[in-house]
């Protein structure tokens, strides 16, 4: 057996390991119940409270919840955008930074060791890569409240929640994995560079940086941003193979976790474990698809048994390049430990697709996963109608408004990658900005502008996009992606807290059946094909048929 396929597989056996009991700890946080961790940072948290002004017995609705992550995320923004402005960055190219470490899409236009300095990335990025992705996990605790209780005050407190997954979650989880990855050899300093005599006498210029406090929220949070302009592909950043398994497992760990999280929160395991399932099909069959891709390569004078290996670090290979490119692409995270735009068409194909599926596919931490449940309401009122039952979702029936809303939840992204991308194919100066003609160049676009809508992050890498029309029509998308789905969350959350449940009986539809797991599978890639289809058939599968 290929040593790198026995590599993935302990990978994924490790990931689901860990992920169980990482989401029932997350669940106790986001629930208030007890953990170890508890009397030792309570202090801290109460003083949090009272330093913001917060009182963590109020409750919001879902409309005031909206109304504070758009306040809370609307003063990041500009905070970061003047912090830029008046540190000399163009305001263009600040505008897109801004909204893409605020929408925790972290997608990079520019270098981060020649365009950024240490402290920028350590203030503004690194502090943006903890609140962007708590405020994913917020969201969706707000939702899993609602769908868990009965005539409730609120959905919660979203200071409080973004208060607790900071402090109980993320800031622990980056802390150990940061000492790990210092040991391993990743740059941890406080200087922004040095130099090297190197053995032919002249010296080389080495840029460092606070890299592996970055580098472990940047995984974990599924932010993706690099402190340097190569990535996880460069040594700086992930120098060995232990940093390589333990960096691609935190991109993923956190979002399989939340399945599990979803299970006890909403006092049913089987139904987080049904998403879970749902996910993990689709994780795998585009992983496969992407490995074969990558091996099915061969041009003469170059051992097959290698792969594909233009663009990839040997020190990784074809195959644990293939595992990263589907894990970050999957989960939202967009960090890169080789170069996408190298890959075979098909190898290309798979990352793009699962990013068009609404990256929902685990997706960012807590936002793939009430993209996906958007795709389960939606399932379920399906399956009603097929059978002529009243659509309910855990003991909780749909309404108009809760299809609305799961609808906005499905096709945001869609929407905004052909829209934009779509733009851009027609804006006369797109061409002159990527690095390959014909059939590659609409592929270029088309990730990119996937990328955005989808918050991923990630690149082909051939698209030259610090331009004004990139910077401006990309931040919007950004954003959009990003908070779009927020208000439909919110909304959904909103109306699910004021009902009442229903008596299960013999009508009701089990939506942690083995058949609804297909239903939920077929549907998810029934709408991103029908979406996605065209577009995709003028890039990369026109190009693999060629």
């Amino acid at each position: 057996m290929n040593v790198s396929l026995i590599q993935i597989l302990l990978f994924l056996a490790v990931s689901v390991m860990l992920a169980i009991p990482l989401g029932h700890y997350i669940d106790k946080i986001m629930h208030a119940e007890p953990t170890w961790l508890s009397k030792r940072l309570r202090p801290v948290e109460t003083a949090c409270y009272r330093a913001i002004g917060v009182n963590e017995d109020v409750e919001m609705s879902g409309r005031s919840y909206f109304i504070n992550v758009m306040m809370f995320s609307a003063f990041g923004l500009l905070a970061f955008w003047l912090t830029l402005v008046f540190s000399g960055i163009n305001p263009g190219l600040s505008f897109n930074i801004a909204s893409s470490f605020v929408s925790n899409t972290n997608w990079q236009s520019y270098a981060g060791e020649t365009t950024l300095q240490g402290w920028q990335q350590a203030l503004l990025l690194t502090t943006q890569n903890f609140v962007s992705a708590a405020v994913g996990i917020s969201v969706l605790y707000a939702l899993i409240r609602a769908l868990r209780g009965t005539q409730l005050r609120g959905v919660g407190n979203f200071y409080v929640d973004l208060t607790r997954v900071v402090l109980y979650i993320l800031l622990p989880l980056a802390t150990l994995l940061a000492i790990i990855l210092s040991s391993q050899g990743v740059v941890q300093s406080l200087y922004n560079s040095t130099s090297a005599t190197t053995l032919s006498g002249t010296k080389q210029y080495l840029p460092l940086g606070p890299v592996a406090s970055q580098e472990a929220i940047k995984q974990l949070g599924t932010n993706g941003g690099g402190f340097f302009g190569a990535n996880s592909a460069m040594p700086f950043e992930n120098p060995t193979f232990i940093s390589n398994f333990l960096e691609c497992l935190a991109i993923i760990i956190i979002p399989i976790a939340l399945c599990f999280a979803f299970g006890r929160g909403v006092k049913n395991p089987k139904q987080g474990r049904a998403i879970f399932i749902s996910m993990f099909v689709l994780l795998i069959a585009a992983l496969i698809g992407t490995y074969m891709a990558e091996y099915n390569y061969h041009v003469a004078g170059i051992d097959p048994s290698a792969g594909n290996m233009e663009g990839k670090e040997s020190r990784f290979g074809a195959g644990l390049s293939a595992l990263w490119a589907i894990m970050t692409t999957a989960a939202s995270n967009g960090s890169v430990n080789s170069m996408h735009d190298s890959y075979t068409p098909f190898g290309g194909f798979f990352p793009m697709l699962l990013m068009q599926l609404g990256e929902v596919v685990f997706g960012g931490v807590g936002s793939g996963l009430y993209g996906m449940l958007g795709f389960v309401i939606l399932t379920v009122f399906i399956t009603g109608l097929m059978i002529g039952r009243t659509p309910e979702y855990l003991n909780k029936k749909i309404d108009p408004i809760d299809m609305k809303m799961a609808v906005v939840l499905c096709l945001t992204t869609p929407l905004l990658i052909l829209v934009g991308s779509g733009v851009a194919a027609l804006w006369p100066e797109s061409y002159t900005n990527v690095t390959n003609p014909g059939i590659h160049a609409f592929s270029e676009l088309l990730y990119g502008y996937t990328s955005a809508g989808a918050n991923n992050g990630s690149a082909f890498a051939g698209l030259d996009a610090n331009t004004n029309f990139f910077n401006l029509t990309m931040g919007l998308s950004m954003l959009l992606a990003r908070f779009v789905p927020i208000w439909a969350t919110l909304k959904l959350a909103e109306s699910m807290r004021t009902k009442s449940r229903v008596a299960e009986s013999s009508a009701t539809l089990r939506t942690d059946s083995p058949l609804f797991i297909g239903l939920l599978i077929f549907n998810v890639l029934l709408i991103g094909a029908l979406s996605m289809f065209p577009a995709l058939a003028l890039g990369p599968i026109a190009e693999g048929l060629l």
